[in-house]
């Protein structure tokens, strides 16, 4: 519980294994259990000593749940206090050996665990932690809240390393900034995760993500979070989770000088191959021609039904028909990669692959199209001067979009939108109450499911701990409640009883429309006692 005056996120750890968790041994390093234990309850940082009551994480399918032990941050300078617990892999893997069967049991422990918790971070090792992330992100559908990869070039255990940072850091933006992506944390650096590709072997900066800028950048006075680049799910849809992703219907084929167009066929006649992934020079450009032997070649496999997806072989920039190459691989039925990693090509093609009903046409259709923020669909050279602004709230916008909610003035509400250039919906007044908080109370449902449509999060609390569903259950807006439900809101775990007891008193009074609009209301909210 927390201490009624200060917040406390709760915040699940996974831990797959990496080097982040290893120990030395007379084979070098390998990882190790027990990791919370040795790893976070003897450094000050991640135990303020208070050793809190255990918390219950879901274990399987069956819903079984287990109480492992809980640690709790000092007070951070938000003014909140991240109290977290963790689960390893068993076995522990190194990040070489994980596969599609890794990222099931990484999606699976956040979906059954998704209520319990504000956020999560994952353990990793940085080998293939780009593609994990990539995957993932495709993997967890209409994500509510943040789920934050990270892992180290050196184990925590070594005096010089860069796991703690990195953890740390995990943890505080898991639990006070709700990103609903799935994000790569490494060396101050909050990353999209299908965006971010490893660079180094050995450096600390080990990780960037060249044709998108940060989510967050660390600095020693503040995290600082562009709030303008976060991608938010806009369907009135729950999370849920897409599994069984299969990397061995998909290849990647890097072009090279010289390349013979048979080799490159018979990596496309690969038994049960259904995609590609070309790495091609600069922005999209193979050797040949229009009637070159290898065009001719790729122009049958897309024939046949295999969807080829053409990334740069670059660092940054993107696929387009710029030059001539590029666009006969175009007309040959290649798809424009845009400017996708290799890994968020891959795993992107993955998952529409698994997608039933997609026909080889539908899946090339969508691997054009931005799912996830994994790639920006109108890429053309442009100028733009640097901003000059911050991200200091600003105070008068966000007071005229609360008095238009308040008022029900949809119009109103939405010309504040469209002429403040800042993302308002994450920002809160002095309750820390947000848009959506206000309009869970308001006169007027179409507020809501508009604030809804552009994205606001239904998991963000104010400073007294409430979600907008618990607002909007204590005020019986039984239509407000169903409409947050429909887009995943729940419960906080410490709602949970204030909610039961809320359920039990509407019960226990006398029979009226106001007490059964309220107990109503609670039942849906997920109040209820029965």
């Amino acid at each position: 519980m927390s201490d009624g005056v200060h917040p406390e996120a709760h915040v699940l750890i996974i831990i797959t294994g990496g080097t982040i968790c290893m120990r030395r041994s007379e084979d070098g390093f390998v990882p190790a259990k027990g990791f919370l234990r040795s790893g976070l309850a003897p450094r000050p940082s991640f135990n303020d000593g208070t050793y809190p009551e255990p918390l219950e994480i879901i274990i399987d399918d069956n819903g079984t749940r287990k109480a492992v032990q809980s640690l709790r941050t000092p007070l951070s300078a938000y003014e909140r206090r991240v109290r977290y617990c963790v689960q390893e892999f068993d076995p522990l893997l190194d990040s070489s050996s994980i596969d599609a069967v890794g990222w099931d049991l990484i999606a699976k422990a956040v979906y059954r665990n998704y209520k319990l918790f504000d956020g999560f971070v994952v353990l990793h090792g940085t080998d293939s932690l780009a593609y994990t992330c990539s995957a993932l992100s495709f993997m967890l559908q209409n994500l509510g809240k943040p789920v934050v990869l990270t892992g180290s070039q050196a184990p925590m255990m070594e005096l010089q390393n860069d796991a703690t940072d990195n953890l740390l850091s995990s943890l505080v933006i898991a639990g006070h900034f709700m990103v609903p992506e799935v994000c790569l944390f490494f060396n101050f650096r909050l990353f999209r995760g299908n965006r971010a590709t490893k660079v180094s072997a050995d450096d600390f900066g080990a990780f960037a993500s060249p044709n998108h800028l940060p989510l967050a950048v660390i600095s020693s006075l503040k995290t600082k979070v562009q709030w303008d680049l976060v991608h938010r799910p806009t369907s009135l849809d729950a999370f849920s989770i897409k599994t069984s992703l299969n990397t061995a219907y998909v290849a990647c084929l890097r072009i090279f000088p010289g390349i013979k167009p048979e080799m490159v066929d018979a990596v496309l006649r690969a038994e049960g191959l259904k995609g590609l992934i070309l790495e091609t020079f600069g922005a999209g450009n193979t050797p040949g021609g229009q009637d070159s032997a290898l065009t001719r070649v790729l122009a049958d496999a897309v024939k046949r039904g295999i969807v080829i997806v053409n990334v740069t072989q670059c660092l940054s920039g993107s696929v387009s028909p710029l030059y001539a190459p590029a666009t006969v691989l175009g007309r040959a039925g290649v798809v424009f990669g845009h400017d996708m990693t290799s890994e968020a090509a891959l795993t992107k093609l993955s998952y529409l692959l698994s997608l039933p009903d997609l026909s080889p046409a539908d899946v090339a259709k969508q691997m054009g199209v931005s799912l996830r923020g994994e790639l920006t669909e109108v890429s053309q050279t442009h100028f733009q001067h640097p901003s000059s602004g911050t991200l200091t709230p600003e105070l008068r916008s966000l007071s005229a979009l609360d008095y238009a909610v308040q008022k029900g003035d949809l119009q109103g509400v939405k010309e504040v939108m469209e002429r403040e250039s800042r993302w308002l919906l994450n920002d809160g007044d002095y309750s820390g109450n947000t848009p959506l908080h206000i309009a869970c109370t308001s006169p007027n449902p179409e507020i809501l499911r508009f604030f809804l449509s552009q994205g606001a999060s239904v998991h963000i609390r104010n400073r007294a701990g409430n979600t907008p569903l618990f607002l909007a259950a204590r005020a019986g807006q039984l239509e407000y409640v169903k409409l947050l439900r429909e887009a995943g809101a729940h419960l906080h775990s410490e709602e949970l009883s204030h909610a039961q007891h809320h359920a039990m008193r509407a019960g226990d009074g006398k029979v009226g429309d106001d007490t059964e609009r309220l107990r109503e209301a609670w039942n849906a909210a997920g109040g209820s006692v029965s």
